[in-house]
């Protein structure tokens, strides 16, 4: 079963999914409402969404968790696919971290970390998910 990743910001929505295995996360883009991640989610083949919520240092929720908490129950409530929410603690500062190693032009970062943060949660919530 395929896995959508959402990392639901401010401006933008990443998403990334899984492969049929469960295996190994790929970003796929980004997303601006509800109803485009449904989109994404139905074209994608997924059998199960998972939003990321982002949490302090100190495992406190903020702000941002309190947005990214409206936007998964939003998501539950317009379809039957399980959303469940998972920690995404610092994936943007990684994935922001990635695209300046692999010198990324500053106009690209931004329409690429969204997305890239996504996948980092998703292939986090993969690895959690792993059969031992």
């Amino acid at each position: 079963m395929r896995i959508l990743g959402v990392d639901p910001g401010q401006k933008r929505i990443g998403l990334a999914i899984s492969d049929e295995t469960g295996v190994l996360a790929t970003p796929v883009g980004l997303a601006r409402s509800v109803a485009e991640v449904l989109r994404v989610a139905a074209e994608r083949g997924a059998g199960k969404i998972v939003v990321g919520l982002p949490r302090r240092l100190n495992g406190a929720a903020s702000e941002q968790t309190e947005q990214a908490d409206r936007f998964r129950a939003a998501l539950q409530a317009a379809t039957n696919l399980p959303v469940e929410a998972w920690d995404e603690r610092l994936t943007t500062v990684q994935a922001e971290r990635a695209l300046l190693e692999g010198n990324v032009r500053r106009s690209e970062r931004k329409q690429k970390r969204d997305a890239l943060a996504a996948q980092i949660m998703l292939q986090s919530y993969l690895d959690a998910h792993a059969p031992s």
